[in-house]
């Protein structure tokens, strides 16, 4: 009775475990009415035998694809040189192998781009999704909440947070502890290179900027905004300093851009942290390595991406009727040289 690869068969299986061949069926790929002495019998018939479950078979019973796709609003180049997409996908991986799920790496630029995830999302392709880096006008969130699947966000959402689950760093508190480490350094002309106006994340890492600037006193009027890559760093130093040649420290959103931010206050003969002290944003292995080393927040990427992940998980699991939740970590200082 064996198949033609010499492998155990279904109908082998239901034999052994004295069942028939519809029930052994349901007792191997998960589905309904099968007795706790069946299931027990067909247990033991497939540990017996070896008999290896057939993945297409078990997908029609359970309707599950056993893969979860990573949503990346971001181009290519920019997913495969931050190491916050390195550190999401390592945290999302951790958690799907426990389970021996399939990830599926989607990059939606906006537009026609986001249109065709969207249909692949619809057409239930997967069990659930994960999305980072989202922009205020990708509409993501509101979309995924319409389409009834499950979905955690990495980071909060523009608009529709109340709709869905996500788990983001208190980015307004770090960015505030990030200033005052200038302000009671003794800098007076503290300037910030904000993220892009457009994500949450650098909206709230402007208004941390601000709320300690209030409360120390200080003008607020020394920003420029970057995109969160190192050459959007330099663009936007270099205009600080144009405006505010006597800029004495600089709060950046995130550690690529600080790295831009350094490499422009050296060209320009300002010594950090003696001329102009720096504070960065991320701490993911870039900032261990500037010169000088940079002192920056610490927000714990693949501890937020593994807690998304097994957040998304638990949608799976309870067929889409858990409730969303909101997870916010605090970040950490981590001091160095810079400041």
């Amino acid at each position: 009775m064996n198949g033609s690869n010499g492998s155990p068969t279904l109908d082998e299986v239901a034999q052994v475990a004295g069942v028939s061949r519809a029930t052994a069926s349901r007792a191997i790929n998960g589905g309904q009415r099968v007795s706790a002495k069946a299931q027990a019998s067909v247990d033991a018939a497939v540990r017996s035998l070896g008999y290896l479950p057939n993945p297409a078979a078990r997908s029609l019973v359970t309707r599950r694809t056993d893969s979860v796709a990573v949503v990346v609003p971001e181009p290519d180049e920019r997913v495969f040189s931050d190491p916050f997409f390195a550190g999401t996908l390592r945290g999302v991986t951790r958690v799907l192998g426990e389970r021996d799920l399939q990830l599926v790496l989607l990059l939606s630029r906006p537009g026609a781009s986001t249109a065709r995830t969207l249909r692949y999302l619809r057409n239930r392709h997967v069990d659930g999704a994960l999305v980072v880096s989202h922009h205020r006008d990708d509409g993501l969130a509101e979309q995924l909440a319409e389409l009834d699947l499950p979905c955690v966000f990495g980071g909060r959402p523009w608009a529709g947070g109340d709709r869905v689950a996500y788990v983001d760093v208190d980015n307004t508190s770090g960015a505030r502890e990030a200033t005052q480490v200038l302000v009671d350094r003794g800098c007076r002309r503290i300037g910030t290179v904000a993220g892009p106006r457009d994500m949450a994340a650098g909206q709230d890492r402007l208004t941390g900027w601000r709320q300690a600037m209030a409360g120390a006193g200080l003008a607020d009027d020394a920003v420029e905004h970057g995109d969160f890559t190192a050459e959007s760093g330099e663009r936007a130093t270099e205009a600080l300093l144009a405006a505010h040649p006597d800029l004495d420290g600089l709060v950046v959103a995130s550690d690529l851009m600080a790295t831009g931010a350094l490499r422009v206050l050296r060209a320009s003969g300002r010594r950090v942290p003696d001329d102009v002290a720096v504070v960065g944003y991320d701490d993911l292995g870039v900032a261990e390595r500037t010169t000088p080393p940079l002192t920056t927040m610490r927000q714990p990427v693949e501890e937020m991406a593994e807690r998304a992940t097994r957040l998304l998980l638990e949608q799976i699991d309870a067929s889409g009727s858990a409730r969303p939740m909101k997870v916010i970590i605090p970040p950490t200082l981590v001091r160095r040289e810079s400041a």
